[in-house]
């Protein structure tokens, strides 16, 4: 009997790979996409975007009103996102409170609701530094509460917790995927900037493999 996952799908490169992987290996993909006032929230259109495109089932579940809860970050208030590297301290202000334990758990509901086994999400080795609920330590925990919560055990999984956005990108490029498909700038404009932390993470991806982004940025990176 073929499994059933649920892979929370932003629209950006990792989760775009991980959506992919979970396809490759035969299992049967819902992907489920969340708006939770995110200045980036044009991400979510080239989500919507892929599943048409594959064919796999996709709900948008709009979250907005919870906007007091997961206030206090650049993505979802007025402040400017920093630029620079994704490790540097200065990324902490990307971090929106509590949002994987809101976003797993909604997720768990809905995978019960769809006679889904696990919830994937795309936590990798790059993000430990600054997000904590893209730690190993947090996935065990959300795994154990949500294995228990309901009548059926449902997994939490995170197939790339412990690689780095490179080896993420080899990964994809390995199955010919076409990245141009994904948002990955924090800024929500026309073009990426290629100056905030997850775009700069992004371009040395690429060039650690010798490749060139096809994404279109504001400047030329």
């Amino acid at each position: 009997m073929t499994e059933t996952v649920v892979v929370i799908y932003s629209g950006g490169m990792d989760s775009f790979t991980l959506l992919h992987r979970a396809l490759a290996r035969g299992l049967s993909v819902h992907a489920l996409s969340f708006n939770y006032g995110q200045r980036h929230v044009r991400e979510l259109e080239s989500a919507q975007a892929v599943c048409q495109s594959l064919g796999v089932p996709h709900q948008v579940i709009d979250i907005t009103a919870l906007g007091a809860v997961m206030a206090g970050s650049s993505l979802t208030g007025s402040a400017a996102v920093p630029e620079g590297h994704y490790t540097e301290p200065s990324m902490k202000a990307t971090v929106v409170p509590n949002r994987n334990m809101i976003l797993l758990s909604l997720a768990t509901g809905y995978a019960v609701t769809a006679s889904a086994a696990a919830v994937w999400y795309g936590a990798h080795g790059g993000d430990h530094a600054i997000y904590p609920d893209c730690r190993p330590e947090f996935v065990s925990k959300m795994d154990a509460v949500c294995r228990i919560a309901n009548y059926e055990s449902v997994r939490i999984e995170a197939p790339y917790i412990d690689l780095d956005k490179t080896a993420i990108l080899a990964e994809g490029l390995a199955m010919n995927l076409d990245y141009r498909l994904t948002w990955t700038c924090y800024n929500g404009r026309e073009r990426a900037c290629g100056r905030c932390g997850s775009c700069q993470e992004r371009l040395e991806a690429f060039a650690n493999l010798g490749r060139k982004d096809p994404l279109p940025y504001e400047e030329d990176v």
